[in-house]
């Protein structure tokens, strides 16, 4: 079971205690106390595996190490470790305590999510013309806590969208080495798998069913695991009743979830084209032409259309390339 929402408990550690000490060697008398150690952090940081937010199933509070009390001899003490938490590049961070939001886009990139407290001040740094042998000394700051929500939404390419059993998992295998399980019933995609084609990544996003956007079947889940991807690839399948039918329906869920998704850039195909006769395909793809969306048929024993698949993959690395070669950061 794919875990993509899960609400953790984050505590830095606090600053150790300054200590109060003085020079013990004849002829440097004086203040020697050292400053505590800082408390340690805690990061986020990205990683390809879709499913290790499944560690926070059951363990829900974390706590960095707090930072070790000033030794003497103008020894400060230990800084506390850090802790780092691996999540799927595509987590959004909710901040429930401060409200603040952010996410991990890339792999390797670390965001700072709970700051450590600061060491306090050992006596030495207190020392002045007028204080020679001070005692003050200052407690370590104490750690920040949050209440944080993790929640996972796919950054992909392109994402595979249909009703269950419309061929979305077989595509992906055909086109990458993902090996997705694929059977001839529903619901066989139970979470959400990826694969990648060269530099894209696809996305196969769970079927979706009328209803979905209320709960229905495996519902809201999954619908939004089609917020980031860039091109969604809308399979209907040739041999269903009323393929046109099964479009609209998802459609629907997608708008009853987000509108924006409806203005998010769709290709059809008419999945295992090669399941129903030659003239039952060209009445449905007119269907589809009557309505003014242009339907391509699609089968993965059929090298000519997968060809179109790849086709408009490849325009699609070249978009990339010239889009990253263009950016900024370049």
């Amino acid at each position: 079971m794919l875990v993509d929402d899960v609400t953790i408990k984050v505590q830095a550690g606090d600053g150790g205690k300054g200590a109060v000490a003085f020079h013990k060697t004849k002829m440097s008398l004086g203040p020697a106390g050292g400053s505590g150690g800082d408390g340690g952090n805690i990061y986020f940081e990205g990683i390809s595996d879709l499913g290790s937010l499944q560690q926070f199933r059951y363990r829900k509070e974390f706590f960095a190490q707090s930072g070790k009390l000033g030794g003497h001899q103008l020894n400060d003490g230990p800084n506390g470790e850090d802790i780092i938490l691996k999540v799927p590049v595509g987590t959004v961070i909710h901040n429930k305590t401060k409200g603040t939001n952010s996410e991990i886009t890339k792999i390797g990139e670390r965001l700072l999510a709970v700051r450590g407290g600061r060491g306090g001040k050992g006596n030495f740094l207190f020392r002045s013309s007028r204080n020679t042998s001070p005692k003050q000394f200052q407690k370590g700051l104490p750690g920040e806590q949050f209440t944080i929500r993790l929640e996972l939404k796919l950054i992909a390419d392109v994402g595979f969208i249909g009703i269950p059993n419309a061929g979305k998992s077989s595509l992906l295998n055909e086109l990458t080495n993902a090996q997705s399980k694929v059977a001839n019933y529903p619901f066989t995609t139970l979470e959400p798998n990826l694969g990648t084609y060269y530099e894209l990544i696809l996305a196969d996003i769970p079927g979706l069913i009328e209803g979905a956007s209320l709960g229905k079947g495996l519902g809201i889940k999954f619908l939004k695991h089609v917020e980031r991807t860039k091109l969604l690839f809308h399979l209907v399948a040739a041999d269903a009743e009323k393929p046109f039918h099964d479009y609209k329906t998802i459609r629907k869920e997608l708008g009853a979830y987000n509108k924006s998704l409806l203005k998010k850039k769709e290709i059809v195909f008419l999945s295992k084209s090669d399941t129903v006769d030659t003239k039952e395909l060209k009445k449905k793809i007119a269907q589809f032409k009557k309505n003014r969306i242009k339907a391509y048929p699609l089968s993965i024993h059929d090298w000519d259309t997968l060809e179109k698949v790849k086709k408009i993959l490849n325009k699609l690395i070249k978009e990339k390339y010239v889009e990253n070669k263009n950016s900024p950061e370049n």
